[in-house]
This record gives C-alpha cells, structure tokens and sequence, in this order.
C-alpha cells in the first residue's frame, strides 16, 4: 500500500529540520525497515508544509512497531520542538494521512 501524509513544520525550524534529517541515524533507519517501511520520502516546502509518502504493507502496524522501538521514542522526543499542530492533531497524532484518490502506473 502507498501513504501519504502531511505535518507542519515550524517556519523558523525550517532549515534546522532539514539539516537534522541530512543527518538521519543509522539506528533509526534500521528501525525503519525493519518495520516495514519502505520507499520512504519527505517532501519540504518553504513555509513548512511536510509531505511524506511510503510504502508499506499494512501502515498501522508499521507505526505501531515503529513505537515499541526506543530509537523512535529519542528520535520524536528531539523532533517534538519541530512540528504545530496540524488541522487539530496533537503531537502524538500528528501524522494527517491523505487518501488516495488516482494513481497512475
């Protein structure tokens, strides 16, 4: 399955957040697909605005993995500061995923 989603990074966090993830750990990385995500890409526009898309075959339990595993409790505790809410979700829910509505192959 393909998701995507949106978050809202802080507009004076912009660039910070950018370097961060040029800086992405290897440990995490790991985390990452060793839960099963897969083809995995932010997307960043000035003002904040996040874009993520991954593969994936089944994006709830990829997520909820991802929460066992102590790198991703130290990678969203020192990645909180980035992100305001977006259309209401707090911090914890504040991955807005959209729903597909074409794809072309």
């Amino acid at each position: 399955m393909r998701v995507c989603f949106l978050r809202k990074v802080r507009r004076e966090k912009v660039e910070e957040y950018k370097m961060r993830h040029a800086q992405a750990w290897p440990e995490m990385l790991d985390a990452l697909r060793e839960t099963g995500w897969r083809n995995y890409s932010l997307f960043l526009q000035p003002d904040g605005l996040l874009v993520g898309y991954l593969e994936t075959d089944d994006f709830e339990q990829c997520c909820a993995a991802m929460k066992e595993r102590e790198v991703n409790a130290r990678w969203q505790e020192q990645r909180a500061p980035f992100f305001e809410p977006l259309h209401g979700a707090g911090p914890d829910d504040a991955m807005h995923t959209l729903e597909e509505v074409f794809h072309l192959d």
